[in-house]
């Protein structure tokens, strides 16, 4: 009876222990646990869905949580505290945290999209439209220093037309800007897809151009961590963007329905038609870079954008607030 008790107990040991050993390789496993800011949920995005639905970054070991955190401030304010380790949003809220003294500040270090992803929507149908177009209107523009904003105005700017000709409404919140144009107000309205396109589908107004054709190349929406993480975690940036690369790649090789299968879980209340759709008119306005690569002239060109909307005395470094080592250069 003894030996069996004991036996037992033995037994009752290396239960346990598998048990525990089992309980501390899911807690830490080979998958770093990664948290992602990022500013807003839409298909302009489509490489990094694509690199997230196809395990890329459980390739490169890490456990990537998407969060939508709506707004570059926002998200700025996430990375800051703590709450996600990575940002996803406008280079420009790096600038604005490092002008703001930030010891610690934020540095970009791989870029996605390489111009603004906002669609122009027209109340009117407007055929052969051109930035004249916009002259004497009311345009709901997003927040106040915020990039759709910012680059609109340049491209008015730099069109000829200056900035008190037309009204830039930025008093609307970006996630209501839909709802507040739908409900009467402003004659355009600058939306991200798929938002863009079920607006224009339900009849409540027309895309007419790509904000993005109109501003020019900029690291428009990009990575970003505190200096600090960085250069405690190189593995996880490098991996990082690894796996964006393989979406950026993935992205360039296969056919607009192709992609669309791949995101479609991320878009259930988009059709396959339309989402297919959507990819094709991102990638008809050139909106991705071919590597997380930041190029200075591109960096340079978001602080003209800023300085010509007023949101901007001095440039920040390139150098400083750049960080190459993990990308492929272009």
């Amino acid at each position: 009876m003894k030996k069996i008790i004991i036996g037992l107990i033995i037994c009752g040991l290396v239960i346990a222990g598998y048990f525990i050993f089992k309980g501390e390789s899911k807690d830490n496993g080979e998958l770093t646990k990664v948290k992602v800011g990022e500013v807003t949920h839409s298909v302009f995005y489509t490489p990094q869905y694509v690199a997230h639905a196809l395990g890329y970054f459980e390739d490169e070991g890490l456990d990537v949580e998407l969060l939508l955190t709506a707004g570059a401030d926002k998200v700025t304010a996430a990375v800051l505290s703590g709450d996600v380790q990575i940002g996803f949003c406008g280079s420009e809220a790096t600038i604005y945290i490092y002008q703001q003294g930030e010891k610690d500040y934020l540095v970009n270090f791989g870029a996605l999209t390489k111009r603004d992803g906002s669609f122009l929507v027209s109340r009117e149908n407007i055929k052969d439209f051109t930035v004249e177009d916009l002259k004497g209107k009311k345009i709901l523009g997003g927040r106040q220093g915020g990039m759709p904003a910012m680059t609109l105005e340049w491209a008015l700017n730099s069109n000829g037309i200056s900035s008190d000709s037309t009204d830039i409404d930025t008093s609307v919140e970006f996630s209501a800007m839909s709802g507040s144009f739908i409900g009467g107000n402003g004659d355009f309205v600058t939306l991200f897809e798929p938002t863009a396109s079920e607006l224009e589908k339900e009849g409540h107004g027309h895309i007419v151009a790509s904000v993005g054709e109109l501003g020019g190349v900029v690291p428009y929406t990009a990575y970003n961590a505190k200096k600090s993480y960085i250069e405690k975690n190189p593995k996880v940036i490098e991996g990082f963007n690894k796996a964006i690369q393989k979406g950026l790649d993935y992205v360039f090789s296969h056919s607009n329905g192709e992609i669309a299968d791949v995101i479609a879980d991320y878009f259930p209340d988009t059709s396959k038609k339309d989402l297919t759709a959507i990819v094709k008119r991102y990638k008809d306005s050139d909106s991705w870079f071919t590597t997380t690569f930041i190029e200075k002239k591109d960096f340079n060109h978001i602080q003209e954008i800023m300085k010509n909307a007023g949101h901007l005395d001095k440039k920040a470094p390139y150098d400083k607030l750049v960080d190459n080592t993990f990308s492929k250069e272009r």
